[in-house]
């Protein structure tokens, strides 16, 4: 699927419970970078707890919603304060919270609530190596090896990633891009194990 449109997706609550705890996976390790900064500020750090509550089995509360826009409030305050690395360290933590708000909505806008947090660390992490785009690229492979069938099953579902977002847009594409290969090439697979199957 590669155009917007107003279609809606198949999507229901265990997955959008898969795609959480994704994103907190990918966005939980590069927390260390904010708190390393702000070590006063709990606000990327509560989001990932409620996150973490909804990918286990609880209800999406109030409190993931206010705590995700909290830590995009935390990342607008290291922007402010020149702490870049930071900054993006909470917004994927933001990220990983406003995932499990993914809307079945058939738009290109809706994969960064997919990838996001992901996108967001690994750009954390080259940021924190004065830049090194290897390290970003290192980060996008741990973050497709932790994204699951159920994940990769959802992303194909909706369109391509959108443009723009500077470079943290361009690591969203760059693993968008791959985690579709990924899809394309176990249905390959799984084709050619089909036809050998009925050749006997």
């Amino acid at each position: 699927m590669t155009t917007d449109g107003n279609l809606t997706i198949e999507l229901d609550l265990a997955e959008l419970r898969e795609i959480t705890a994704f994103a907190v996976a990918c966005a939980e390790p590069a927390l260390v970078l904010f708190e390393r900064d702000f070590p006063e500020d709990p606000r990327p750090r509560a989001v990932l707890g409620e996150a973490r509550l909804f990918a286990a089995g609880g209800k999406r509360t109030k409190a993931l919603r206010v705590t995700a826009l909290d830590a995009h409030r935390a990342a607008r305050t290291a922007r402010e304060e020149g702490r870049e690395a930071a900054f993006e360290a909470a917004r994927a933590a933001g990220h990983a919270g406003a995932s499990a708000y993914l809307h079945p909505l058939a738009k290109a806008t809706q994969v960064p609530h997919i990838l996001g947090a992901a996108a967001d660390a690994a750009r954390a992490f080259e940021l924190d190596a004065d830049g090194d785009p290897a390290v970003g690229a290192r980060y996008l492979e741990q973050a497709r090896e932790l994204a699951g069938p159920v994940v990769v099953d959802v992303l194909t579902r909706y369109p391509d990633a959108p443009g723009g977002g500077g470079r943290a847009g361009e690591l969203l594409r760059t693993l968008d891009v791959s985690l579709r290969r990924q899809a394309h090439s176990r249905e390959d697979s799984a084709f050619r194990s089909k036809r050998v199957r009925a050749s006997r």
